[in-house]
């Protein structure tokens, strides 16, 4: 993702430097016209804007803090990581201490629309000024912006909607399963689906690939996903909420990185057999 969205800011005539914690996973991006930084110091040293593209909300504070040498204050921090709502007010509360201005910003796609630039971004800021500073590089990944009110209300919505990415994947899989333990050619789930009020474009694309089990080139890696499903279900617990559906797909996600699946594409979870002894409560 971090990668397909800093060849689109640099496609867009942005100055660009890149860096990565493994320097030849960034080198690529030199062909894109991006100066390959040696340390998170050097690629802020002299920026307007940073955006971070990382795995959680550990690893993005420490490599914003690694990077406080090159950080000027008043620089602007684009953070994409998706994490709790609690976990964005810490992020916010670091940038402050660094005086950064903060925005928020998770994502809403995969691999296939970071390439294209059409992501949706989902984005606040601590200071209001900072939408026009942020304009041409949210144009450059993405065909779409909305803008919530406050820190913490974006990452709050990228759960509520990666609840029902997850329900939809885990719905699907246990589907395709069910007919073939009864004896039905999984393939006319996804025929009967087609065309109906129930059809998306992500179970025309997913259900194939995991019949086919075609599932070793990510889209969504599921070890994300599994990252994320415990996101959403300790954020609903504080909620004082027990989401039934989201709490399974939890443990699902988790069998799945159990079983070596968590560099495979989230639709992996069809892979793990579901067998009664698993499901018990």
């Amino acid at each position: 993702m971090g990668a397909a969205m800093a060849a689109n800011i640099g496609a867009a005539g942005i100055a660009l430097r890149a860096w990565n914690r493994a320097r030849a996973a960034a080198a690529p991006l030199a062909k894109d016209g991006a100066l390959v930084a040696d340390s998170a110091a050097d690629a802020c040293r002299g920026a307007n804007v940073v955006l971070t593209a990382l795995s959680n909300e550990a690893v993005v504070a420490s490599v914003i803090s690694d990077a406080r040498a090159g950080l000027a204050g008043g620089t602007v921090w684009i953070q994409t990581c998706t994490v709790s709502p609690e976990g964005s007010h810490r992020l916010a509360k670091q940038a402050a201490e660094l005086d950064l201005v903060f925005v928020e910003a998770p994502l809403l796609g995969t691999k296939e629309p970071a390439v294209a630039g059409t992501l949706t971004l989902l984005a606040a800021a601590s200071d209001p000024a900072a939408r026009p500073r942020v304009a041409p590089i949210f144009d450059a990944v993405g065909n779409r912006t909305v803008w919530l009110d406050g820190i913490g209300q974006p990452s709050a919505l990228k759960l509520a909607y990666n609840a029902w990415v997850l329900t939809t994947v885990e719905g699907l899989a246990e589907s395709l399963t069910l007919a073939a333990a009864l004896g039905v050619d999984p393939a006319l789930v996804i025929d009967v689906i087609h065309g109906s009020g129930l059809d998306s474009r992500y179970v025309e694309t997913k259900g194939p690939r995991m019949i086919d089990d075609d599932l070793d080139r990510p889209s969504f890696p599921l070890e994300a996903a599994a990252k994320d499903a415990g996101l959403i279900t300790d954020a609903a617990r504080a909620a004082g909420l027990h989401l039934g559906i989201a709490e399974t797909v939890r443990k699902r996600l988790d069998l799945a990185v159990a079983d070596g699946q968590g560099r495979a594409d989230v639709a992996a979870t069809y892979r793990v057999p579901r067998l009664e002894s698993q499901v018990a409560p």
